[in-house]
């Protein structure tokens, strides 16, 4: 395997700092969602056109809908047949379908 290319000190800070912002920002929509502010329809319809949305991992956004959990995300995601790593922006049209229908 080849080494990982050599960056300078202001390039991984800024790497950092990058990282921090996208997870501050997804924490956001997480809120956001927990709250209702935010649908489950808005982040789908979201997901293929901003990056930040559709790299969300589908049970993170599950488990962060009102009246969702772990488990009951999990039992949803087995349903549908959508894998734990599986992001918004990966989800098929079928699956997107099934689960808008199961979770309402």
């Amino acid at each position: 395997m080849p080494n990982p290319p050599q960056i300078s000190p202001e390039q991984r800070l800024a790497a950092l700092e990058k990282a921090a912002a996208v997870r501050t920002q997804r924490a956001e929509i997480k809120a956001e969602l927990k709250k209702g502010s935010v649908s489950l329809v808005a982040l789908l319809e979201r997901a293929p056109k901003e990056d930040l949305v559709g790299k969300m991992k589908v049970s993170a956004v599950l488990e962060n809908l009102p009246g969702y959990g772990k488990v009951k995300a999990q039992k949803v995601m087995e349903q549908v047949g959508i894998s734990e790593t599986r992001r918004l922006a990966g989800l098929g049209a079928n699956q997107k379908n099934q689960l808008l229908t199961l979770v309402g």
